[in-house]
Order: structure tokens, then sequence, then C-alpha cells
């Protein structure tokens, strides 16, 4: 029996739990308020959009809740309620429903609505910020190990990277978390393993390049690997079945691009990360390498 579009979803939450219990775990209320702010924003925005567009309430299928869920990992822990809000309607109206709703969409809807509130509040989405009572480690002070990398030439180490002591977005920072999380959509097969094999090759060719060529520097391929956006994107974004390619060949072509539009845009751009304008990019050439690689019918033209 094919599985459903509510298994597919049902087996994403519980893939995403290992990163939302170190998001949790690391960052405490912030994280939990995030998840609320983002899932029920998702949820109602969601409501809202096909009640104005005629069609029967779908809230079941939990593809909304997986939106609201990625889009709260994808957001620093002292980013504003607001911002969460903005985010997921942008999300569900942009990046779903103007393309006709799940299975319609071109770009991955929680980095549609990432995209937006980053261009337009960049600075209510710098992870740092305000730090309250109740962190046993003041991770929010801190800048994020890609940040203090390329300002100011600092290493963080891979320690803190694997289990997640560290500042950013509150999905992002356990190497651990994602990969646990990610191994299981795997194997489960609702995330095909060409995508994310991909990523990693291209990180792995581009920052082991880099890496041999500044020997001398703490920072290696190990850290690209672990920190950032990276793992989290390589396993929960790009595989989105929706917006990725069709064939084998097609997703390490995908893959690839991603692994290495992160590592051109993390050594060449401004940005210290690269994970969401690379995936948006790539979705964008979808439909370009599906039609390249889809192989056409005998007699076909």
């Amino acid at each position: 029996m094919g599985m459903t579009i509510r298994g597919m979803m049902r087996d994403v939450l519980i893939a995403l739990v290992p990163p939302v219990a170190a998001a949790v775990y690391f960052f405490h209320w912030y994280a939990v308020r995030q998840l609320l702010i983002c899932v029920a924003a998702c949820l109602a925005a969601e409501a809202l959009f096909v009640r104005m567009r005629g069609r029967r309430l779908s809230l079941g299928d939990l593809s909304a809740a997986v939106t609201g869920v990625i889009l709260a990992l994808s957001l620093p822990a002292t980013a504003p309620w607001y911002v969460g809000c903005i985010a997921a309607v942008v999300a569900m109206g942009v990046g779903k429903t103007v393309f006709g709703g799940l299975g319609m969409n071109i770009f991955n809807p929680a980095m549609v609505g990432r995209a937006f509130v980053m261009i337009a509040f960049a600075g209510s989405l710098a992870a740092s910020g305000y730090v309250g009572s109740g962190l046993g480690v003041d991770i929010l002070s801190q800048a994020t190990p890609l940040t203090a990398h390329k300002q100011l030439g600092a290493t963080t180490p891979l320690a803190g990277l694997f289990w997640g002591a560290v500042n950013g977005s509150i999905g992002e920072t356990s190497a651990l978390a994602c990969l646990l999380g990610g191994l299981f959509l795997c194997l489960r097969r609702v995330a095909s393993w060409e995508i994310p094999a991909g990523v990693l090759t291209g990180v792995l060719v581009i920052g082991g390049a880099v890496n041999l060529a500044h020997l001398s520097q703490g920072w290696t391929v190990a850290h690209e690997f672990s920190s950032g956006a990276l793992l989290l994107g390589a396993f929960f974004i790009a595989t989105d079945p929706v917006t990725s390619p069709l064939t084998a060949r097609g997703k390490w072509i995908f893959g690839l691009g991603i692994g290495a539009l992160v590592m051109l845009l993390r050594l060449f751009s401004g940005y210290p990360e690269g994970v969401m304008f690379a995936v948006l990019l790539m979705n964008a050439l979808t439909p370009l390498i599906n039609r390249w690689t889809i192989p056409r019918p005998f007699g076909g033209i």
C-alpha cells in the first residue's frame, strides 16, 4: 500500500522530535514559544486561505503543522512573536496557496516565509539578544558559530556543534539531533537519501578544497557540516518531495547544487549562512532538472 500524505507528514513530525527536543533543552521557553506561535499561525493561515478559496478544510493532512515546526526551527530563539506570525502567513499564502495548494507549490513554503522575514526584519532575526533567566548557559548572548568565524576568525569546538550548545536558529544547533531525525526519514523512505548525500558531497568537495588550502586554520570541513542549518536543510527542507526533482539523477544534481551554493555563499557573500537561499534557488531550477533527467518515452519528442 502506498503511503498517504498524512502518513508522510506524520513521519516527518516524528523525525522532527530530536531537533525539537534539542531546541527545548538548549533554549527552554524561547523554543517552546517559537514552536507554539509558528504552528498555530500556520494552521490559522492555512484555514483562512483554504476558506477564501472555497475549498474543504484540510488541516488533517498535517502539512501545515510540518511547515509550522520547520519554520519555528529555522528562527532564532529571540525573534519577536510577530515575526513568526508574519512568516507563517507568507509561507502558507505566498509559498503555498498562490500556487494552488499542497502539491502545486514550486518553493518550500517554510523557506519562503523565512526569506521574507529575513529581509523585512533583518535586525530582529539576528541570533543574539536579551538573555532571560532560566538558561543554564547564556548561549543567546554568543555570536553564531558561522558569524564568529566569518567576522572574527573564531573557531567553535566541534563538540559544541555536535551536541548543540551554541547559538543559532533553535533547530539547527545540534548536529546529532538533525542526523537522528534525518536518518529516520531516509530509512522510512519519506526523504530521498540522494538529496542529503548530494548536499553533503557538494560541501565536502568545495569545503575540503578550501580546508586543504588553509590547513593552518582551525575551521575544517567538519565544521561546515556541523554548523548553521546545513544538516537541518539537507534532511528536512531540501527533501520536500513537492519542490525537489523526481528522478534519482535529478535528486543528485539538486543536492549537489545546494551544497555547492551553500559553500559559495558562505565563502564569498557577506551572509555567513547560505542554506535557505541555496534551497530556494535550486527549487526554482527543479522543473528544468526534471526536464533534463526524466527519460522520454520511446518515440517521444
